[in-house]
């Protein structure tokens, strides 16, 4: 039997540090400074340590699968998000989209090309 884990916490690529950071803090994270060139992020519970590093190939094959409630709200924040002027050329977003008629899947990518993929 393998030892329990308390935390898990996927370090995540950044391009641009600094656009990454207020990117995911637009989003609702709440970030704490990290160590080594990081800074942390949190919500409801769930984190991610963001770091100042940055592989092009890495990073845009880096995903996240983030199950939440209400998929058409992060659609709409995501999109108010990208439609500020330091987002609208790095951040992308698709619209939601049925998936084996049950999942209701969105599609964020961040300013690095990290993908965000939203279920419901």
């Amino acid at each position: 039997m393998a030892p329990a884990i308390k935390s898990l916490t996927p370090y995540v690529p950044a391009k641009d540090f600094e656009l990454s950071k207020r990117f995911y803090t637009a989003l609702g994270f709440n970030m704490t400074p990290g160590w080594g060139g990081t800074a942390d992020l949190e919500l409801n519970g769930y984190s991610l340590r963001l770091q100042d590093y940055y592989v092009k190939d890495w990073a845009e094959n880096f995903m996240f699968l983030i199950e939440v409630d209400d998929v058409q709200g992060w659609y709409e924040l995501a999109q108010q998000v990208q439609a500020q002027p330091e987002f609208k050329d790095s951040v992308r977003v698709k619209p939601p989209q049925l998936v084996d008629d049950r999942f209701n899947v969105l599609h964020v990518i961040d300013p690095a090309g990290v993908l965000l993929v939203f279920v419901q």
